[in-house]
């Protein structure tokens, strides 16, 4: 594997025959995003609107992994003083099930970590549902190779949100790490 970064923000890594390219989403991107979580059925489906906004206004702390030009793949964040200078806050992400189980969410959150290392990010952040088992064993791996540790505490309870059906929200959290 292989990585290559230019000027603008895109990351392409080129493992066995398919070509994966992280790069910054754009406004456009976002018909593809809300597509690809609405897929699913599994997360929380917000208005598009909210995914353009995103992609446009959130652009540098998000990337969107894509192969054969078709998005596979995305996390949106957030870089905000409200959460240290050094941390970056992840709101959404999802993969495309052709690519669950490849490593696809850690290499996306590589790239970014790559793409932002000048600015002294040492904490990633994000809220996740307690039966959503996978973002806890990309943090713990995530951690791992990035020699870090990896905390996990409780953030909004199922009562704290409006009507029924939304399970407790967990904090993940790992850091601190050296600039990759």
């Amino acid at each position: 594997m292989f990585w290559v970064i230019s000027k603008q923000g895109s990351t392409a890594v080129a493992e066995q025959e398919e070509t994966l390219v992280f790069r910054v989403p754009t406004e456009d991107d976002g018909k593809a995003i809300w597509n690809l979580i609405n897929y699913p059925g599994v997360l929380d489906l917000l208005s598009s609107y909210s995914y353009f906004m995103w992609a446009k206004f959130f652009d540098q702390t998000s990337v969107v992994g894509e192969t054969n030009e078709q998005i596979v793949g995305f996390y949106i964040g957030l870089h905000t003083t409200e959460y240290g200078p050094d941390t970056l806050f992840y709101l959404a992400s999802c993969s495309d099930e052709t690519q669950r189980q490849k490593g696809l969410a850690s290499r996306m959150l590589q790239a970014i970590l790559h793409r932002y290392a000048w600015r002294n990010i040492r904490y990633l952040e994000a809220t996740v549902g307690t039966s959503n088992e996978a973002p806890e064993a990309l943090f713990q791996k995530l951690s791992r190779d990035l020699k870090t540790a990896y905390h996990v505490t409780e953030f909004f309870t199922e009562d704290q949100f409006p009507g029924k059906g939304h399970e407790d929200e967990r904090l993940f959290k790992i850091g601190p790490f050296q600039q990759v």
